[in-house]
């Protein structure tokens, strides 16, 4: 059976490189893109949530934070502002994270601090994603 080879690459460094997976679910910014082999070409934009990828009977996540996924001749590649297994995420952190961007959310819309709350609000969209990825880790 054909299957698909994903890379994930980061600006710190690259995830994944050349791995064989036989599904890609990616969070894009129309809502969620289904890959399998022999699917059209595609470049979309990709919003911040997880990425599942299927292989040998089993799942894995990772949180996507923004950036772009091609796909062509059964290669994905995804470029992505941050990315990292759900295994590697600090919940504790990630918690923590969502609190403070809530926080500062809040703070921006009393002072009406626009830089505040883009930032915050990007803080909150960060912190969510890689909670929401280790949930689907876990079955939840």
């Amino acid at each position: 059976m054909a299957a698909l080879t994903l890379t994930i690459v980061t600006p710190d460094r690259e995830v994944v490189r050349d791995e064989v997976v036989s599904l890609v679910l990616a969070p894009s910014i129309d809502g969620q893109v289904g890959i399998l082999p022999g699917h059209a070409p595609l470049v979309t934009s990709l919003a911040a949530g997880t990425l599942e990828i299927r292989r040998d009977g089993s799942s894995g996540y990772l949180s996507v934070i923004g950036g772009f996924m091609e796909v062509m001749n059964n290669n994905v590649v995804v470029l992505a502002e941050a990315s990292e297994y759900a295994e590697d995420i600090d919940n504790a952190r990630a918690e923590r994270a969502r609190d403070n961007s809530e926080q500062d959310l809040s703070v921006a819309r009393q002072t009406g601090d626009q830089d505040l709350r883009m930032r915050a609000h990007q803080a909150l969209s960060r912190a969510k994603a890689r909670l929401q990825t280790t949930e689907r880790a876990r079955g939840v």
